[in-house]
């Protein structure tokens, strides 16, 4: 009877574990069949290279000076604050010139020293001069007047070189514009103490501003023989600039050409700093792929997007050439009709999911 009784429940546990691997099996057919979620796309379409190739670039000023103490002291007065216009030659910043005061006035009184010693030795080497035509004094007295004398006289002309340079230190207290332009930065104030070297003041030339663009070999040609460009600000008036100049040589790196473009004399004034797209008028008859720059994955060396293709994702390496608006240029690695990704963080998210499902995860 006990023995009946222990195969009857071993019996009742199989069939109540029957339902619950059957309810397990569901699950996982379940969700190896759950769909991956839906992706925002951009779907990969050639297309013409248009009118005009631009670049984002920032101004620099052509002419622009960083104003550094050349003597030691201490910041007296400065006339001048950030974005005032100066004149060339104008006072900008004065330093203490005690220091430098008290220098000149040393070597002058060296230069007198010297002068009066020069004078003296002399007179010495004329007076034994006239008692040698006698023969009163021997010719090795002679020379030693002579050695003195011309001692003096180089011991004179140091002393003037001293006193120049006192007084240059004593000019180098006042701190005047190079050139007319405005300030674009201010470093010192009243009161500190700066020594040789320290940057005080920054002038540029507003009416002289360029911006340098980096462009693939194959535009460079292009703006060789069609040189101009139209420079777009966030704010005002297209500017339209007839100076352009191509490097001759390429980056070894990244395979670019160097491109300057000198800008016009405009009404309203740009900062150097701010930045603005480069339009170069060129004209492509070849159709380019392009994917929306923040699709594109970067991971150390590798650069691809997230292909979306019958409900699966894929990372596709891709070589990439020039951006432009938002979009950057495909030579290869995708075609016509491919669905790229737009968030590559969630395209990731749903490569993961595949791979726990167990679905292929590249091309």
């Amino acid at each position: 009877m006990r023995v009946q009784m222990i195969h009857f429940l071993r019996l009742f546990a199989l069939v109540a574990l029957v339902p619950a691997l059957t309810s397990c099996g569901d699950e996982e057919a379940s969700r190896a069949s759950a769909p991956l979620p839906k992706l925002d796309t951009h779907i990969v379409a050639a297309g013409d290279a248009g009118a005009g190739r631009s670049r984002d670039g920032v101004v620099e000023a052509v002419r622009e000076a960083v104003l550094s103490a050349q003597t030691s002291g201490r910041v007296t007065a400065v006339d001048v604050d950030v974005n005032d216009r100066v004149v060339a030659g104008q006072t900008l910043l004065r330093l203490s010139v005690v220091e430098q005061q008290a220098g000149v006035d040393a070597a002058r009184a060296q230069l007198r020293a010297a002068e009066a010693a020069a004078v003296e030795a002399e007179r010495n080497h004329r007076r034994f001069a006239a008692l040698a035509k006698d023969k009163l004094v021997s010719q090795a007295q002679l020379d030693q007047t002579r050695a003195a004398r011309d001692a003096a006289n180089a011991a004179r002309d140091a002393a003037r070189a001293q006193l120049y340079s006192a007084g240059q230190s004593a000019e180098y207290t006042v701190v005047r514009a190079p050139y007319a332009g405005i300030v674009a930065a201010r470093n010192v104030e009243p009161g500190e103490a700066v020594a040789p070297g320290q940057p005080l003041l920054t002038v540029y030339a507003p009416e002289d501003l360029r911006i340098e663009v980096r462009v693939p070999q194959s535009d460079a040609d292009a703006i060789r023989a069609q040189p101009g460009a139209r420079v777009v600000f966030d704010r005002g008036v297209p500017v339209d600039a007839r100076q352009v100049i191509v490097y001759p040589s390429a980056d070894p790196l990244s395979h670019s050409v160097l491109v300057r473009v000198l800008l016009p004399r405009m009404d309203e004034t740009v900062a150097p700093g701010t930045t603005a797209k480069v339009v170069f008028p060129i004209q492509r008859s070849d159709k380019m792929l392009r994917v929306p720059d923040a699709a594109i994955v970067r991971r150390g060396e590798l650069t691809g997007v997230y292909v979306v293709k019958d409900g699966s994702v894929t990372l596709r390496q891709l070589r990439l050439g020039a951006r432009d608006d938002g979009f950057t240029e495909v030579l290869a690695g995708l075609r016509p009709g491919d669905a790229v990704a737009r968030d590559p963080e969630a395209a990731l998210q749903a490569l993961l999911k595949q791979r726990q499902m167990g679905g292929a995860d590249h091309d």
